[in-house]
């Protein structure tokens, strides 16, 4: 993916500042509104039911994440991406935890089956589990996945005909024909909760504002994980390394990720 392409993808979200809809974890809540900021987009947590599509209506992308599940919870997700769907907006599912308990998949299941989802981000375990080649998770980690993970991230993208974004050391991202894999990032990411959701939001803003969705989606990886590198270089740990990321994120310029990112043709990795 050229280098230039990603940098426009970036300054893409700050131009149009997309107002991003979360239906998302009460544990990362702030970090996903923080970050959503700190990317370019306007986050907006509406969960009632009463305003879920309302406000959906408004949005220039959905992002749902069933990481503090509830059966109401997947109501307002219904009724918002039902709106989005209609309206053309980009809705973005994180399934935090599908394998771990039967609740969670079927949550899951239900959601990709009754909306159209533009991108499934997850980590391997939810991925496999997911694309049903096999996936291990624990509580709301990924334990494993079977198979090469490009080739699984394909073909999950296939089965449920959206891109999907699969995170851990190396990020895919597939469309289920290109796949792309994203080597921006620092192991002090995996010490944080709320890194996946963190990624998340930051999908939804470039997605709601890029038009190629898969380009977006690793364009979107490679700055979230280039704030990283940027913050572990300062971080003394896990909780300096928390506030540096937003820091980083905010001061990302396009001239920087277009020298670092890292993103490869994964067929030819």
């Amino acid at each position: 993916m050229d280098s230039q392409k990603i940098a426009d993808e970036l300054a893409a979200v700050r131009s149009c500042h997309p107002l991003v809809h979360h239906i998302t974890n009460t544990v990362t809540i702030n970090d996903c509104a923080n970050i959503t900021l700190c990317a370019g987009g306007a986050p907006v947590m509406a969960a009632a039911p009463e305003e879920a599509g309302e406000m959906a209506a408004m949005a220039g992308a959905l992002v749902l994440n069933i990481g503090t599940l509830s059966s109401a919870q997947v109501e307002s997700m219904l009724i918002a991406g039902k709106v989005a769907n209609v309206r053309g907006i980009p809705v973005v599912l994180d399934p935090v935890g599908a394998g771990a308990t039967a609740m969670r998949t079927e949550a899951c299941e239900r959601l990709l089956s009754e909306l159209d989802i533009a991108v499934l981000k997850g980590n391997a375990g939810e991925i496999g589990v997911l694309a049903g080649i096999g996936g291990e998770v624990r509580g709301v980690d990924s334990v494993g996945c079977a198979g090469d993970f490009a080739a699984v991230a394909a073909a999950c993208a296939r089965k449920y005909g959206t891109v999907v974004v699969m995170t851990g050391p190396e990020d895919y991202i597939s469309d289920g024909d290109r796949t792309f894999v994203v080597r921006n990032g620092n192991p002090l990411m995996g010490r944080l909760s709320g890194t996946g959701c963190m990624t998340a939001s930051v999908v939804g803003a470039f997605a709601a504002a890029g038009t190629d969705p898969v380009e977006s989606c690793a364009a979107a990886c490679a700055a979230f994980g280039r704030a990283g590198e940027r913050a572990a270089a300062q971080a003394r740990g896990p909780y300096s390394f928390r506030t540096a990321l937003f820091d980083e994120m905010a001061n990302l310029t396009g001239e920087d990720l277009a020298a670092h990112a890292d993103v490869k043709d994964a067929g030819a990795v």
